[in-house]
């Protein structure tokens, strides 16, 4: 049995060091030609591995690449200089370390090749780097730079240090214009995709090929991928529930599983969420509570190109950051109206970012998580009675003063997105019937033999409790004829901030 490549990243120790390896080098193939290329996944997805593998092709390093597809079908007398710059090891709190870090960077490069760098300017220095290694070797250089966005992202709560570190990076860039000459393939990565014009407007021909169906699958494991390469180590567990959890992350193509999660899970044989727990959306949810967002939207949000690929320090939208940290993904694309349909991509994560939100508001991450184990616990049992306690006993232990010192309670869209993320935080089977009128969420909640709709309305006390009754005249019951079918109706009050009205029926 092989070995698990847990957090290596460099092709030749995995090759070498008898680990498992998912071949991707077909991917490598189809940038032969060279030219400008820009990838954004989410954190963890192998990014880095892959780019260590360009930098081993352009290398000429053919006997690492015995057995794989590129052994074949690869020019191996041909050897290019290269230059990879990876971005999350430099220093963003300053202009100067900045500035500082990225400089060594190149000046490391430059002594590894014996050249001697004499330009002071940073993105001058860059230029000069790339000419002496073409003069020196006589072949095109190859520069690929991992995570550039990372400087900018760690300081994305101070807008103005982050609008700093992005300027420096766009003077960097810049120089890859007048370079051209002297380049045969530049390829960045990252986690975000600043627009062009804020990052890279010096490169008109920068080919962006994160939503793109030719390399859909050129980070992350697909299904086939998974059972072949790791045939050893899936037979132990159940296909299903593994793909239940981990997989769903789509870019137009065949939907892949997050290779972290994956290598987690056949190491420490239990189910847990490995990749989320690698950060947290604390400034996601921050955004969300400023914006008043309404949480049941992320079932199925629908969004144009430019919330997808337009981040910028000036205009940040929430979708979009969702989306490019991979908190959502592609379900669908309309070709005709030229839009996506986001939602989560799997278990692990609509779980836990459920889970995060709620801890995030009321800052009491026991309680969070023992309410959520009796949501479960009372769904699983069939015990409607014990899920009505659960929710007003959630509710009525929240301290008065945190309502009075919070805002966000009075926007109409808060208690049922509060109720919505306590069921999909326990980890249940959900659907959203109507996930768009703010006030109110009809939630189908799917066990194995059962089916739970529920209608959640926000009233003011004197109104009339109606909400079992709309369930009704809805009808959604009718399409869950094989299984039971639980009604409930449950009316929240604005000014008591708790359930005033919990009725249901068995149909």
């Amino acid at each position: 049995m092989k070995l698990l490549p847990i957090g290596i990243q460099t092709f030749e120790k995995i090759i070498n060091g008898n680990y498992y390896y998912v071949d991707k080098t077909m991917f490598v193939k189809k940038l032969e030609e060279g030219g400008y290329y820009f990838l954004s996944r989410p954190r963890r997805f192998g990014k880095s591995l892959f780019l260590d593998t360009l930098k081993e092709a352009f290398s000429g390093n053919k006997e690492l690449f015995k057995g794989l597809y590129l052994y074949e079908n690869w020019n191996w007398e041909k050897r290019y200089p290269v230059i990879r710059l990876d971005l999350s090891q430099a220093y963003p709190d300053t202009v100067e370390n900045l500035k500082e870090s990225i400089s060594s960077f190149l000046r490391k490069i430059a002594n590894e090749h014996g050249i001697t760098l004499e330009e002071k300017i940073l993105g001058l220095k860059f230029q000069e780097l790339i000419q002496k290694l073409y003069e020196k070797y006589n072949e095109k250089v190859v520069v690929l730079i991992d995570e550039y966005d990372k400087p900018i992202l760690d300081v994305i709560e101070d807008i103005e240090k982050a609008k700093q570190n992005r300027d420096i990076l766009k003077k960097f860039f810049e120089i890859l214009k007048p370079s051209d000459p002297y380049l045969r393939l530049v390829f960045l990565t990252g986690v975000s995709r600043f627009s062009k014009v804020s990052i890279f407007s010096g490169l008109n021909q920068l080919n962006d090929i994160t939503v793109d169906r030719n390399f859909s699958t050129i980070c992350g494991y697909t299904q086939s991928e998974l059972e072949s390469v790791f045939y050893d180590r899936i037979k132990d567990f159940d296909k299903e529930k593994i793909k239940q959890w981990y997989n769903g992350y789509s870019w137009l193509g065949e939907s892949v599983y997050n290779p972290f999660d994956i290598l987690l899970l056949f190491d420490k044989k239990m189910f847990k969420p490995y990749w989320f727990e690698t950060g947290t959306p604390t400034f996601l949810i921050k955004m969300f509570m400023k914006n008043r967002y309404y949480v049941p939207e992320l079932e199925s949000l629908e969004v144009g190109e430019e919330i997808l690929s337009n981040l910028d320090v000036d205009n940040i939208f929430p979708e979009n950051l969702l989306f490019q940290a991979g908190y959502l993904t592609i379900k669908e694309f309309m070709e005709e109206y030229g839009t996506y349909i986001l939602s989560y991509p799997n278990l692990e994560v609509r779980k836990s970012f459920n889970s995060s939100f709620l801890v995030y508001v009321f800052k009491e991450p026991v309680r969070v998580s023992k309410t959520e184990t009796n949501i479960k616990r009372a769904i699983l049992t069939k015990d409607i009675d014990k899920l009505k306690d659960v929710l007003y006993s959630f509710f009525a232990g929240i301290p008065h003063d945190w309502y009075r010192n919070n805002d966000i309670a009075s926007y109409e869209g808060f208690y049922s997105s509060v109720v919505y993320a306590l069921f999909n935080g326990a980890g249940l089977e959900i659907r959203v019937e109507d996930s768009t009128s703010v006030g109110r969420i009809d939630l189908s909640i799917l066990s194995e033999d059962a089916v739970y709709i529920l209608e959640f309305k926000v009233v003011e006390d004197k109104e009339e409790y109606k909400a079992l009754k709309q369930i009704k005249e809805k009808r959604y019951y009718e399409k869950y004829k094989d299984k039971e079918v639980y009604l409930i109706g449950i009316e929240f009050s604005k000014e008591k901030k708790n359930i005033v009205s919990f009725e249901w029926e068995k149909v």
